[in-house]
């Protein structure tokens, strides 16, 4: 498929209806609103990306590198207007716009604009919005992911600083569940990807690779650890529960081994199973992951336990009621034991651990920090597998985003010439007419009022700024955190993974002003 089609079937009449003369379209992208309490800002992320997906990949591959007759031709299979503007795009050979981006990582406020972007040749003033549809298709995605996995990664650093000793294991304790649960694979990997912006254990294998095509990294991207499924446990039976347990310990003998542990009952893997393997465990060179993945109320009480009454808890043992009412950290505790640390805090012993991984939520990953500090244990006790309940659960509306022209630029032909009928040379040395482009509703509650002109983001005393109805030269200015990022089909900023989770991790994101000279 020709990407020139990635649009909205409107936007390909737009050419026809700008008005005449039309010389400049600049627009912008922006969060304009969030429906995340306490969430003002979001993460750029995903636009290099983006540029070398689609602006360098795609449109060489299927635009400008295919003879101009076949992209006419699947063009007007479902696109039936004149196609001399897209001729003579595909002529030039490159994408004559200029884009500008806040740096990957940063954190943007709400209403702030993360991308701009604007033609660079006055006959293609068309283009600009034309990728919009595109635009906010590709980004909306890996910066809202990127924005939730960095207020995970917020949370658990706050209760790993309150209650561990074993900071770096942050990095692990959020790890990517979601790929199963996403509409597309394209998703799972814009997501997938945003998720390691914060963390580098994943499910999702592809989210690294296209990291490493589109950002590199000197270090680690992304890994999992050997785990089990259901299907594992049901083939070694019910009966024998225990010795596919064993059995696995067996073919696992070092390393992280995680065991999903409720394909029939998660109080008997706790009560009889794991205290008769005890010492098969704790004589293995690595830790043993307990992983429930479905409770009857929640995550939060399975595993901080759970002091109410069940219909499925009838037939248990009451041992087996003890362990639910425990909860699955304490009962693990109970078993194997451990340290206290420096703080003050219960760390299981370095053998066993706990993972959950099905319906978490950030306000859940939250409540759970909290009740096991509560009841005097480590926050680090157990990993989270965030997957499609989180990041799935989004929309393009969750951090409002939106592209929107606010500036353009047209032709003031000479009143003796209204026809339009000038040479090339008297065009160029026509002035233009600069027209600042807002909406305001005034149904709206305000969340659709755009800025208005040119655009500058800057960073002040109290963090970074958007200055409307700005001059060229402030869109050019060094100072102007919006950065080059692509210009006239080339990629002329780079960052990496590196600098991106370094960025986010910064405490004081908002705050840090970059070199944009490096």
């Amino acid at each position: 498929m020709t990407p020139i089609v990635y649009t909205d079937y409107y936007k390909t009449e737009h050419f026809r209806m700008y008005p005449e003369h039309t010389t400049l379209i600049y627009s912008n992208l922006t969060p304009r609103k969030s429906r995340l309490e306490g969430v003002n800002s979001i993460v750029v992320f995903g636009v290099q990306h983006f540029i070398k997906k689609y602006l360098l990949g795609k449109f060489k591959e299927n635009f400008f590198d295919v003879p101009w007759e076949q992209v006419d031709a699947e063009y007007k299979y479902a696109i039936n207007i004149d196609t001399e503007h897209i001729r003579q795009l595909h002529q030039l050979g490159y994408l004559p716009l200029c884009i500008q981006a806040l740096p990957e990582g940063m954190r943007c406020p709400i209403r702030v604009p993360c991308v701009v972007i604007w033609n660079t040749l006055s006959e293609f003033y068309w283009l600009t919005n034309y990728l919009e549809t595109l635009m906010s298709c590709q980004l909306w995605q890996p910066m809202t992911s990127a924005t939730i996995a960095a207020e995970y990664w917020k949370v658990l650093s706050k209760y790993a600083e309150e209650t561990s000793d074993e900071k770096d294991f942050v990095q692990w304790q959020g790890h990517d569940f979601s790929m199963r649960g996403m509409s597309s694979l394209e998703s799972a990997i814009l997501s997938g990807m945003a998720h390691l912006t914060s963390f580098t254990g994943t499910d999702t294998i592809p989210a690294i690779y296209a990291l490493r095509d589109s950002y590199g990294s000197k270090g680690l991207i992304g890994a999992s650890v050997p785990a089990t499924e259901h299907s594992v446990m049901c083939m070694g039976t019910l009966e024998d529960e225990i010795g596919t347990f064993s059995r696995l310990l067996d073919l696992y003998p070092t390393g992280i081994l995680s065991i999903v542990s409720d394909t029939w009952s998660l109080p008997n893997v706790i009560t009889k199973i794991l205290p008769a393997l005890k010492d098969k465990i704790m004589a293995r060179d690595g830790k043993l992951v307990i992983r429930p993945d479905s409770f009857w109320t929640d995550p939060v009480d399975c595993m901080c336990g759970y002091d109410g009454v069940h219909k499925q808890m009838f037939g248990m043992t009451e041992e087996e009621k003890q362990s639910i009412r425990e909860g699955v950290i304490e009962a693990l505790w109970n078993i194997f034991g451990g340290t206290v640390n420096s703080k003050g805090f219960k760390q299981l012993d370095h053998h066993i651990g706990a993972i959950y991984g099905d319906s978490i939520t950030l306000e859940r990953a939250t409540e759970i920090c909290k009740r096991l500090k509560k009841k005097g244990f480590a926050s680090t006790n157990l990993v989270y597998g965030i997957g499609s309940y989180t990041y799935q659960m989004n929309t393009r509306d969750t951090f409002g985003f939106a592209m929107k022209a606010t500036y353009g630029e047209i032709v003031q032909m000479p009143p003796h010439r209204a026809d339009g009928q000038v040479s090339y040379q008297e065009f160029k040395n026509l002035k233009n007419e600069t027209r600042e482009i807002y909406k305001d509703p005034v149904t709206d509650d305000g969340t659709k009022k755009s800025a208005k002109g040119l655009l500058y983001v800057g960073m002040g005393r109290d963090g970074i700024y958007l200055r409307d109805q700005a001059s060229w030269e402030d869109v050019h200015d060094p100072n102007n955190l919006l950065q080059v990022v692509f210009r006239d089909g080339e990629l002329v900023k780079e960052w990496t993974l590196d600098e991106i989770r370094e960025r986010i991790k910064n405490p004081h994101n908002e705050m840090i002003a970059v070199d944009i000279h490096e």
